[in-house]
């Protein structure tokens, strides 16, 4: 079926391939919106973030598409909303729908993207581009098969697990760092495709917990003053030394100037790393949904920050506009290009935005949101009440306003009920007929890593 969407000439493909530019996106995990010096960290040292940024365009009011890893990166590769493709949240049985401590029932999330997504992978290749990931995939499992990279559109797909590293680890038995020995990957395989276009989709494990630091990083933050968290701070300092990498190789080869380098995270950051912002991962409050962004290339005018709200299903588009790629009739497009923005042919994108997050993970439960200009309102499934915020004057999302502006208030429920109904949402309001108050909360995954980190040694 996708053949049939994208069966364009070879010869075409050949012949437009040269005139391409390349395109690396490089996905943070768990990397909150202050965690690096360009979009507002104080202490945490990311200078080659800090240049990729000045050298392109920040994207101040970043978010991601969901509050947590799987569905943010099917958003990201789909350019679509939850509803589209059914990835909701991460699959883990100590959330099931139905379980004793849910008060209602929690929609079925998919643990794979649907075989007939298509991909940006899958829409850059008919144009000649080499496609290649090295890093987490978590939306299917296996190395083969049509929910894998490879069958999704990459030509080359290496994980940790390859490399020798044990699932969420940093070390293998060696000692090597896990994003040191991806990055090494990403390299060589940049190498080997010198000669075309390509996609370099680079999804870091880091900088999600449980923390291995590397020693001398963690000795740095223990002594500087005012330490959140040194492990966290050691770990995002270690990712940025491999964006300079990067970097440094493309100025090596010689493409920089015809390479587009995207930087962002799958969704907000730990409680305890993103205030002065409510919540955090897991949360559809603005702690668990503000990522930092940015984006260099041809063509972008360097020191420019955007005040615009993005969100992850956008550089799907925006990656096929600076390809000179039409976006085929038959992909169900949610995302926008922000292309305009980078031209600076507009400074704004007339759409209101929607998030949706019908399971309980964490310290989360089912909810719903809508944002529209400086206005964000929250719907909670749980007690059929909603929360109205003004983000211009309330950023941390302190101040309930439904009670003030009841009228604004069930505008914007309007407006996200008719987008739910729209994109066939679930709306998880029946009861649990399970449920039990005297169950205890199950730690998930999401949960590790918040009382304890490792110490590297």
């Amino acid at each position: 079926m996708k053949a049939l969407i994208f069966c364009l000439a070879t010869t075409l493909a050949q012949a437009t391939a040269a005139m391409k530019p390349n395109f690396i996106l490089i996905l943070a995990d768990d990397m909150g919106w202050n965690d690096a010096g360009f979009s507002g960290s104080k202490f945490i040292d990311t200078p080659n973030l800090n240049r990729m940024a000045k050298e392109g365009m920040i994207f101040a009011q970043a978010c991601a598409s969901a509050p947590n890893c799987a569905p943010t990166r099917a958003c990201l590769l789909t350019g679509q909303y939850p509803p589209r493709h059914g990835v909701y949240t991460v699959v883990d049985d100590r959330h099931a729908p139905g379980s004793r401590q849910h008060k209602v029932l929690a929609a079925e999330s998919r643990e794979s993207l649907p075989e007939e997504s298509v991909t940006l992978a899958e829409a850059l290749k008919p144009a000649g581009y080499a496609t290649g990931m090295f890093g987490m995939w978590n939306l299917g499992r296996g190395r083969s098969g049509p929910t894998t990279p490879t069958g999704q559109g990459f030509d080359v797909f290496t994980e940790p697990k390859q490399l020798g590293f044990e699932k969420d680890a940093y070390r293998d038995a060696a000692g090597r760092y896990s994003p040191d020995a991806l990055t090494d990957a990403a390299l060589k395989w940049m190498e080997s495709v010198k000669d075309q276009p390509f996609f370099l989709y680079l999804p870091f494990h880091d900088v999600h917990a449980p923390y291995d630091p590397k020693p001398e990083l963690l000795a740095k933050y223990k002594a500087r003053s005012g330490a959140t968290d040194p492990a966290q701070a050691a770990t995002v300092e270690a990712m940025d030394a491999n964006v300079g990498r990067v970097l440094a190789a493309l100025e090596k080869s010689g493409t920089a100037q015809q390479t587009y380098v995207i930087f962002t995270s799958d969704n907000g950051g730990t409680r305890q790393c993103v205030a002065p912002l409510r919540g955090g991962k897991g949360t559809l409050y603005q702690g668990g949904l503000r990522v930092p962004a940015a984006i260099r290339g041809p063509g972008i005018k360097p020191g420019q920050t955007s005040q615009a709200t993005t969100l992850s299903m956008d550089w799907f588009p925006t990656v096929m506009e600076l390809a000179g790629l039409t976006i085929p009739g038959t992909v169900q497009m949610d995302g926008k290009s922000l292309t305009p923005l980078l031209g600076g042919k507009s400074t704004t994108l007339d759409r209101d935005v929607f998030w949706h997050f019908p399971c309980y993970i964490g310290g989360g439960g089912p909810c719903s949101a809508i944002r529209s200009g400086e206005w964000k309102l929250i719907e909670f499934f749980e007690t059929k009440t909603s929360e109205l915020y003004h983000l211009t004057a309330d950023p941390g999302e302190t101040k309930d306003l439904s009670a003030n502006d009841p009228q604004r208030a069930a505008e914007l429920l309007a407006k996200l009920h008719t987008w739910q109904t729209a994109t066939q949402a679930p709306r998880p309001l029946q009861p649990n007929p399970a449920y039990d108050p005297s169950a205890a909360p199950k730690r998930g995954r999401d949960e590790r890593g918040k009382s304890s980190t490792k110490s590297s040694s």
